[in-house]
């Protein structure tokens, strides 16, 4: 048994490390509520009224990934200052790794645009647009979307009660550049060898349970809804992998959790943890060789994984994590209103 000093280390330590972690978390909301701010200030009047919304309004659930007309600011329109306040919120919002990644989904456009000469839509990296619902402050809801073509970053801010990150979607097209300057380069080259990695890992029973026995998916299951529920709970078990197996599975998810900053990132894979390795299942369906069209979730209690590769002869990756309910930052605006709730329960009992 531990003695009470050895106790009151602990609880003292685990204190800390909470007391920190809010800390940090706090630091990091302040970094974005200024850095957004000063984006905001940048703007002219007619920026900012295309730019800003309401935290209430329905455009904030209004989000897609496929080329199409968008509500925001867009890079098209900025000029040198406004597009440095720009890419300094979203270095901010994104983890390094995140940032490098969006910006090389931004500029497979320019690939495209080489591609189909005279194609049906406007393949440009300039057409991504920033969105800012609510007033950015560590006192209000607010939040903030940054979102083109195969790209649609969600974060949203509830006061005291923390930052929720999804929906949260990276695309590539093409998957592998074949040809020009950018030949060879693969932006979702880790989420897709990972997956493979997993997948081939297993014996021939491992296999019978994780791939599916379908025809492989045209694109994700989830699509662009706004609200999401687990998929058919298929697919092997965490539990049943080996402790190898497991760690593969384990940086599959912390690949994508690490698009964002460390401490959202941080947070994610303790819930997750939380709420039980062992239930969280990994799928697939198609081929296991590279250039094979295929597809993969990764699913648990609280969250979904969706990849999948077939358009374009295999070589169009879409990849999104929802959070079944913190997606728009649902279960932290529920928390609120709960703990506002029973602040104040009593006296609207008088």
């Amino acid at each position: 048994m531990l003695s009470l000093a050895r106790l009151i280390v602990l609880l003292f330590s685990i204190f800390s490390f909470t007391v920190n972690a809010q800390e940090s978390r706090i630091d990091l909301t302040q970094q974005m509520v200024d850095s957004t701010n000063v984006f905001l200030s940048s703007l002219s009047a007619q920026q900012r009224n295309n730019g800003t919304y309401t935290f209430e309004d329905e455009e904030r659930f209004n989000w897609h990934f496929i080329p199409r007309d968008r509500k925001g600011v867009p890079f098209r329109s900025m000029n040198a200052s406004q597009r440095e306040a720009a890419e300094s919120l979203l270095q901010a919002m994104f983890s390094a790794k995140g940032y490098q990644r969006s910006e090389a989904v931004r500029g497979l456009e320019s690939v495209l645009a080489e591609i189909e000469v005279n194609g049906r839509f406007d393949r440009d990296p300039e057409l991504y647009f920033i969105t800012v619902f609510g007033s950015p402050s560590l006192d209000n809801n607010w939040a903030l979307r940054y979102e083109g073509h195969h790209l649609s970053y969600h974060w949203t801010f509830i006061r005291g009660f923390g930052i929720a990150s999804s929906p949260q979607f990276f695309g590539s097209n093409p998957a592998e550049v074949k040809a020009g300057p950018k030949a060879g380069m693969r932006v979702l080259a880790s989420e897709e060898d990972i997956g493979r990695e997993l997948i081939t890992s297993l014996n021939s029973n491992q296999q019978l349970q994780a791939i599916l026995p379908i025809e492989v998916p045209r694109d994700i299951f989830t699509m662009a809804e706004v609200e999401v529920s687990s998929l058919e709970n298929s697919g092997i078990s965490y539990a049943e992998l080996t402790s190898q197996q497991k760690l593969v599975l384990m940086s599959l998810i912390e690949e994508l959790a690490s698009m964002q900053p460390e401490i959202i990132a941080q947070e994610r894979m303790n819930s997750i943890r939380s709420d039980g390795l062992d239930l969280i299942r990994f799928a697939w369906a198609g081929g296991l060789e590279r250039g094979d069209a295929h597809y993969y979730r990764v699913q648990g209690p609280s969250f979904l994984i969706e990849y999948d590769n077939t358009q374009n002869n295999a070589n169009h990756i879409h990849l999104v994590w929802r959070d079944f309910a913190g997606d728009f930052g649902r279960d932290l605006i529920r928390s609120h209103y709960q703990a506002v709730a029973a602040e104040f329960g009593s006296d609207h009992n008088h």
